[in-house]
């Protein structure tokens, strides 16, 4: 059940939210909190099982800790850690190593398990909460349906923002989920919205129309990865925006996860402001904890190195995710480095730089295999760089690909936030029904992110 149907739409969340809006407060987090495992359950029946395993295994562990002696303390983290990665490395990727260990030589049947939905996610969350609770930031839960909804609420459930028990901790208690919560959350939510089915949906369309192999020219084949990174960014920014709206509209403050990357200055910048929720917890539960930026240069690239191996593994079991990471890993040695002053006095130079490495490095992520890869260079090799074609496609998509850019920007955002009131409920209006008429007239309606 994804938030862009005409069943969450218009049925899920509208009883949700009715019946959230008139229970008395001491029971809104269990009603929540069995809206989302039905909302869970309705894609993943059984896996829907080993989320409510890591939910109260990692409930009890916090409670293992309270009082608990330091080194006792000690031994429940790694037990929360080593229980919680393997079940992730499980579903996710003992397969990859299947398949490794197969090409080897080595007769093993592969598993062919089917990848719970939000695993990554959720996994990450109660990891958070058990290290917060170890480092003593955190009160350790009493409630284990306060705990259950901090894992399981479905609007960050399968696709993040990653919510830290910390982000929410004092709201599983007390939260306004008032009228002017509704309304600030409605207008997130109808804005991701407007990302999701208008612009990453529309995207998604140009770049299924051919393959790189088969672009008639190597300007064809550059706007069909231009169209891929439009589409991943509105695909996962718009429902990120959705699920942050949809917090706020049940009383929660959801972190933000992407701040327009698309006017990043650097590579350095584009991952401070995409995915902000996973380049958080890495920083916070990984990268820091090995020693950050305040050790020896060698142990500072190793840093990074560990940092971005484990980035691209997260996103997928398979070579070019890894390769994707280290992709940025190597980017990033070299700015840190070599080019930090230069970027920061060449602001236009830094913009068009970090554009162009970005789009390759979606190139690297979106590919099933080298050959993809191949078949881009060799388009833009050996085909005419534009023709009749092209230009015709340009003629018929340019207006989208100008949208397209103007909604990278935060212009729109500053545009609407300056605008009346009543023009802003006016624009609202315009965006959910045209919104909910293509939804409706359409068929395509993929997110990319539940791979992940």
């Amino acid at each position: 059940m994804v938030f862009s149907s005409n069943l969450f739409l218009f049925y899920f969340f509208p009883i949700v939210f009715l019946v959230n809006l008139i229970l008395p407060k001491k029971i809104k987090n269990l009603w929540l909190f069995l809206a989302s495992l039905f909302f869970y359950a309705w894609g993943e029946p059984i896996y829907v099982l080993v989320m409510i395993f890591s939910t109260f295994f990692d409930y009890n562990n916090g409670k293992m800790m309270q009082n608990a002696s330091q080194k006792k303390k000690k031994r429940v983290l790694i037990l929360s850690i080593v229980v919680n990665l393997g079940l992730l490395f499980f579903f996710k990727y003992a397969n990859f190593f299947v398949r490794i260990l197969s090409g080897l030589g080595l007769n093993i049947s592969p598993l062919n398990l089917a990848l719970p939905i939000g695993i990554s996610f959720y996994t990450f969350q109660t990891l958070s909460y058990t290290i917060d609770c170890y480092r003593g930031k955190v009160k350790i839960s009493q409630s284990p349906i306060d705990f259950g909804l901090f894992v399981t609420s479905f609007p960050q459930l399968i696709a993040g923002p990653i919510v830290k028990y910390s982000d929410i901790e004092t709201e599983l208690v007390e939260r306004d989920d008032g009228i002017d919560s509704y309304y600030e959350g409605m207008k997130i939510f109808i804005g991701g919205l407007f990302l999701k089915i208008m612009l990453a949906n529309k995207f998604g369309e140009i770049y299924n129309l051919t393959s790189y192999a088969d672009a008639s020219s190597g300007l064809y084949a550059i706007l069909k990865l231009v169209a891929f990174s439009f589409q991943i960014y509105f695909d996962f920014a718009g429902y990120s925006k959705m699920a942050i709206g949809m917090g706020r509209m049940l009383g929660f403050h959801f972190p933000e996860n992407f701040n327009f990357p698309y006017i990043s200055g650097s590579i350095t910048e584009f991952w401070r402001r995409w995915h902000i929720s996973l380049g958080s917890w890495f920083r916070e539960y990984v990268y820091i904890p090995m020693g950050g930026n305040r050790v020896s240069a060698a142990r500072h690239i190793f840093n990074l190195f560990v940092v971005w191996f484990l980035t691209g593994f997260w996103h997928g079991a398979d070579y070019n995710f890894i390769l994707w990471g280290i992709y940025f890993f190597v980017l990033l040695i070299i700015e840190k480095y070599w080019l930090k002053h230069f970027l920061e006095h060449h602001k236009t130079f830094g913009h068009i730089y970090t554009l162009l490495l970005v789009m390759l490095g979606w190139l690297l992520f979106e590919a099933t295999n080298l050959v993809e890869i191949s078949n881009f260079f060799t388009t833009i090799q050996n085909k005419p760089f534009v023709n009749g074609e092209t230009v015709s496609f340009i003629m018929q998509n340019i207006a989208l690909f100008i949208i397209g850019a103007l909604f990278s920007t935060p212009l729109p955002k500053k545009l609407f936030s300056k605008s009346k009131e009543y023009v802003q409920i006016i624009l609202l209006m315009v965006a959910f029904i045209i919104s909910i008429a293509a939804l409706v007239s359409g068929s395509f309606n993929p997110f990319l992110y539940f791979r992940f």
